[in-house]
């Protein structure tokens, strides 16, 4: 039996920001630990599988979301977008952004816990989610 979550979020992460002050040298530092190469759409970010989750690297995070690490929640359809940062502020958190469409083509917006951790949560057409709730880019 599958747990309807109605507006809440599943227990998974699907993408770890990292924001880096040198989107170059952070990125040969992972393909140097073994990681392969990466999607990098612009030269602000670069997007490396890790199995059923994405790791990001942004360069200046602080803009995007939280200065350090930004969490990622996505979500089957655009629609799944604003109930989740209406949970999360019924819940105790803050919405950051609403929920809008992304110049990435997708639907995003974020929320801070109570502690200020920061989440996306995104509709990303191009990155199916699994029944699983693993992300694939």
């Amino acid at each position: 039996m599958r747990v309807r979550y109605e507006g809440r979020m599943e227990p998974r992460i699907s993408v770890v920001t990292l924001g880096v002050a040198d989107l170059a040298r952070a990125r040969a530092f992972y393909e140097a630990m073994g990681w392969p190469p990466p999607r990098q759409p612009d030269d602000q970010v670069a997007f490396f599988q890790a199995n059923g989750l994405v790791l990001a690297l942004w360069t200046g995070v602080g803009g995007h979301g939280a200065p350090g690490v930004e969490l990622a929640y996505n979500v089957r359809s655009p629609e799944e977008v604003a109930p989740v940062l209406a949970a999360a502020a019924a819940a105790g958190g803050s919405v950051l952004r609403p929920a809008a469409r992304a110049e990435w083509g997708g639907t995003s917006g974020a929320f801070a816990d109570p502690d200020g951790y920061v989440w996306e949560v995104a509709h990303n057409p191009e990155w199916p989610i699994g029944a699983d709730g693993s992300v694939t880019m």
